[in-house]
């Protein structure tokens, strides 16, 4: 691991860009899903995950320009909600951990989010019901098909709500705090 010695009496002079953090892009990235403006992002990794996540947008509909290297211009002026629903989703959306962070932005502007169960990485335990949870007491419905392990929550219209999540969860905030921006 990288290391920086500082001994005392020295000026220090200069910058640092540091990289992008995944889990922060994958958050920040999801959020273009909130409104149909242009929204420029810079400073995004170019990781895997990141990069995967970016072409799921993409075939929902979210229109993706690499400005340079880590800076991108997205709209998500016209979102194909069909896609949520297609083959080629299940496989895309369930190969990729972070997708579950599309599901609050897609709540809060159209009323419903679909998410296969999440695949990635396998490190440690990994609740999703922190996530539906905050979901369903913003005011949307659950629900479950077992047989194709199928995620989706839906609702006419989301309402603020005091809640203490029952779980630590910094995606399952973040999600729930996206779905509840546009809430009444």
């Amino acid at each position: 691991m990288a290391s920086f010695k500082i001994e005392g009496g020295q000026k220090l002079h200069g910058t640092i860009t540091p990289q992008g953090a995944k889990n922060e892009a994958l958050q920040i990235v999801c959020a273009v899903l909130l409104t149909p403006e242009k929204v420029v992002v810079e400073n995004i990794p170019d990781i895997i995950d990141v990069n995967k996540l970016i072409f799921i947008l993409s075939e929902l509909g979210v229109k993706v320009e690499k400005l340079a290297p880590n800076s991108y211009c997205f709209q998500a002026d016209e979102i194909n909600l069909e896609y949520l629903e297609s083959s080629d989703f299940r496989k895309d959306g369930s190969s990729l951990r972070g997708s579950i962070m599309i599901v609050g932005p897609l709540l809060a502007r159209f009323g419903k989010g679909f998410i296969p169960r999440p695949g990635g990485d396998k490190i440690g335990r990994r609740r999703l019901d922190t996530h539906f949870e905050g979901f369903i007491r913003l005011g949307a419905k659950f629900k479950y098909n077992k047989e194709e392990h199928f995620y989706g929550v839906e609702a006419d219209e989301l309402y603020g709500t005091e809640m203490l999540l029952d779980e630590a969860s910094v995606t399952g905030t973040a999600n729930v705090l996206m779905a509840s921006v546009l809430a009444t």
